[in-house]
């Protein structure tokens, strides 16, 4: 007998549970968080449905809707022409489907980052994960697990601003510079609702996660959650934002696929 094709035994690995499918998506709804900017810049709509119709006389035998929300509404993909560091590389209709579909390295924060919502990973951090797990993946994705989707249920919660600006967990400058021209991977992930950290805007430069991997020709996906399901390596993710062309970005369904020996 032949021997089965990897694809043969993925499929038999998903049918009898050695492999998980884990879904690393927050439902949209009219209260997912988006980011609120400061007044005086646009900005995004929040997650709306339209009713078209719902089997009655606009459509008697089926139910849609038309949708109004933001490229970088819940779970999004960020494309390099997201910032103006990357204004002339891919939109999000670009992206290769190839790099859709990649490893990933979780590295887990969440303690940290319930002492401390400023917490910010260092290289040195990374470094660290590195001598116990083995180097990033190359053309993988950077997984940054710090138990922010608890919050996911209110946008309150979730921004954890007060006076002097937002609060949450990130990468800083320096590590954002590391990760996007430095290290192997395609992009960050992240649980919040940005991959830049929440006091970001004081950095230099400011918003580096995005200034440097979008400069990168780098990627970005947020608000995801069910990290604490993943290993730290061996996970692969697939990433599926819609090909709007010219978009900056896109809404996106995450998995990841765990395998159970």
């Amino acid at each position: 007998m032949p021997e089965p094709s990897v694809l043969a035994s993925l499929v038999s690995g998903l049918r009898n549970g050695s492999i998980e499918v884990v879904d690393l998506t927050s439902p949209l709804t009219p209260s997912t968080p988006v980011l609120q900017l400061p007044p005086e810049f646009g900005q995004t709509a929040v997650f709306a449905l339209e009713e078209i119709s719902r089997y009655d006389d606009r459509g008697p035998a089926w139910y849609w809707n038309n949708f109004r929300t933001g490229e970088h509404t819940g779970t999004h993909f960020d494309a390099p022409n997201h910032w103006v560091t990357g204004r002339d590389l891919d939109d999000v209709a670009s992206v290769p489907a190839g790099r859709l579909v990649a490893p990933a390295a979780v590295l887990d924060f969440t303690a940290e980052a319930a002492q401390d919502p400023d917490f910010l990973v260092e290289v040195d951090h990374v470094r660290a994960w590195e001598a116990k797990h083995g180097p990033l993946p190359d053309g993988g994705w950077l997984l940054l697990r710090t138990g922010w989707d608890t919050r996911a249920h209110a946008q309150e919660a979730f921004l954890n601003a007060d006076e002097n600006g937002p609060h949450t967990p990130g990468l800083s400058a320096e590590c954002a510079r590391w990760v996007a021209r430095e290290s192997p991977v395609i992009g960050l992930g992240v649980e919040t609702v940005g991959t830049d950290a929440g006091a970001a805007t004081g950095f230099d430069p400011a918003f580096p996660c995005h200034s440097y991997l979008m400069g990168s020709d780098k990627y970005g996906l947020t608000q995801l959650r069910n990290l604490a399901a993943l290993p730290p390596t061996g996970a692969v993710v697939m990433a599926g934002p819609l090909p709007i062309v010219t978009g900056s970005g896109s809404p996106a369904r995450v998995l990841a696929l765990v395998e159970h020996r």
